[in-house]
């Protein structure tokens, strides 16, 4: 495989390829730290923007199997603040795959860049879940529940708070618990950037003004809500893609309807995008953008292969991650 001329000379992150749950390439390239040059690792943790949406949609699917909350259970019954325009009957099933029309804080259809969010509400109010509420709650609907697919942010916000609604702890703290943890996941959690533990790297963003680069410090939250923002490690999203896919996670049944279209273009499950590929079958994929943050990573039932990519500098992981898919073609 010719993976070394596809990966382009100016990626920041970490390239990972394992199939049949063994290590085919593995290597980390550029800093974590770029004033102090302090190179990414294979153990480096990273942040993933919008990737964690997966875990939240597992935490909730969980709470459906213990039979706590329901697809088609309404937020207007879980939830205790005042929804004012929101509709009341939104499900668990239609925030799950996007087609709620609940408010999005950030509508990724009519606005480029994430860090304009924080001009009149700075970042650093964003703590816990409940914090983004300000953001989105004196907002119309954008359309009526269940008329089409649309992907949302605002939807993985409210899951986060309807876990914390419904099991009496910090969402963050349940998927520690019943997610990470019997994963061996040891090396994954939701952080604030100002309290950041060791070995996680910063994400840079480019000044063309000052020819020079910055953090995202006051890009993105400063602390991930059910939206996303989860820190992690290339090795601890494969001991992810194992568990859930060996039933560790999720029952058999459940886990077929998380994989399984759950929205007319076929691009969606819960909590996951769906490519459907020549023979009909399916590669399933999380991915992640924010400001300095670019994330991919795949898994292939049929080849049995895990691809994930991350970057610190906003690297193209989306071209990439074709650029592999491609190599395994012409094996």
């Amino acid at each position: 495989m010719k993976l070394e001329e596809s990966i382009f000379k100016e990626f920041s992150g970490v390239v990972s390829i394992t199939r049949d749950e063994e290590t085919m390439y593995q290597r980390a390239f550029g800093y974590a730290d770029l004033a102090n040059k302090i190179a990414n690792t294979t153990e480096t943790k990273f942040a993933t923007a919008s990737a964690g949406k997966v875990f939240v949609a597992t935490a909730i699917l969980q709470l459906i199997e213990q039979n706590q909350i329901d697809f088609d259970s309404c937020i207007g019954d879980i939830l205790s603040f005042d929804l004012k325009a929101i509709d009341p009957h939104i499900t668990i099933s239609q925030l799950l795959n996007h087609t709620s029309g609940i408010p999005d804080y950030f509508d990724e259809s009519v606005m480029e860049n994430y860090e304009d969010l924080w001009k009149d509400y700075p970042n650093y109010n964003i703590r816990t879940s409940s914090d983004i509420i300000p953001l989105f709650i004196d907002k119309p609907m954008m359309y009526p529940p269940g008329e089409r697919f649309q992907y949302n942010n605002t939807g993985f916000v409210v899951l986060g708070l309807i876990i914390e609604a419904i099991t009496d702890a910090p969402f963050d703290d349940y998927l520690h618990k019943h997610i990470f943890n019997p994963c061996g996941m040891l090396d994954t959690g939701y952080f604030e950037l100002d309290r950041l533990p060791a070995q996680c790297a910063n994400a840079y963003l480019y000044d063309d003004n000052k020819k020079e680069f910055y953090t995202n410090i006051y890009s993105v939250d400063v602390k991930g809500t059910g939206a996303g923002g989860v820190f992690t490690t290339v090795i601890d999203v494969v001991k992810f893609w194992n568990a859930l896919i060996n039933g560790q996670l999720l029952s058999e049944e459940m886990l077929s309807k998380m994989l399984a279209p759950q929205v007319k273009e076929e691009c969606y499950g819960y909590g996951i995008w769906l490519d459907k590929k020549d023979d009909g079958t399916f590669r399933y994929h999380i991915e992640g953008c924010d400001p300095g943050i670019s994330f991919y990573s795949s898994y292939d039932k049929q080849q049995d292969v895990r691809i994930t990519l991350v970057s610190n500098f906003g690297s193209d992981v989306w071209k990439l991650h074709e650029h592999i898919v491609e190599l395994f073609k012409e094996e």
